[in-house]
């Protein structure tokens, strides 16, 4: 799935592993995705957003209020514990077992888990993304990184872009990315039609 990822998707996914390394958090979750997507102001999660109190401070400080500076929410976190993650996905068409399945044939065993210490060795260009102190990342977020391919696929692309993730945190209206989003009136349909249009607007 990950020689998909555009040069700008995976400089968000590597950006996701800083927020939350500078937040001082673990896993990475939904919103560290979030924050890294809205880094560069002129980026088209950035841009579909303007308008919106949603900027990268406005997410930074609503993490913080949820989950405190420092905090290391844990698996059972009400922002990144889902235990029925496998059967919502099945209910969308989604076999979760299946994908990650072709993740480590491309990959190696393992690869989505991204543990602490050593990678294996023969499939380095993966460790591009893992930042220092192999920071793990969620099953939410693993999830919204498998419905952001679900996306692309739905649209017919070769490739997975920023606005790729963007859509994939909005098809998960449970994590924290989401509800941040929601709570602030952003009007996810209309968000949708735009990310989308972007990505038209791209191809032409």
């Amino acid at each position: 799935m990950f020689e998909r990822f555009t040069h700008d998707a995976r400089s968000a996914v590597t950006g996701a592993i800083a927020q939350a390394q500078e937040l001082q958090q673990s896993p990475v979750g939904t919103e560290h995705l979030l924050l890294a997507l809205l880094a560069d102001p002129a980026s088209p999660v950035s841009v579909a957003l303007r308008g919106t109190p949603v900027d990268e401070r406005y997410v930074r400080a609503q993490v913080i209020r949820r989950t405190g500076h420092g905090s290391a929410p844990g698996p059972g976190s009400p922002a990144d514990a889902d235990a029925e993650d496998a059967a919502a996905l099945k209910a969308i068409g989604i076999d979760l077992d299946a994908v990650r399945r072709a993740i480590e044939e491309n990959f190696g065993p393992g690869a989505l888990r991204l543990p602490r210490g050593t990678m294996p060795q023969r499939r380095r260009p993966f460790r591009r993304f893992a930042a220092s102190g192999h920071t793990p990342f969620s099953p939410r977020a693993k999830k919204v990184l498998e419905l952001a391919l679900r996306e692309a696929l739905r649209l017919k692309h070769n490739y997975i872009a920023r606005e790729h993730l963007m859509l994939g945190i909005l098809r998960d209206d449970s994590g924290m990315a989401t509800q941040i989003l929601a709570e602030a009136g952003v009007d996810l349909a209309r968000l949708r039609t735009d990310l989308t249009r972007s990505l038209s607007d791209r191809a032409a």
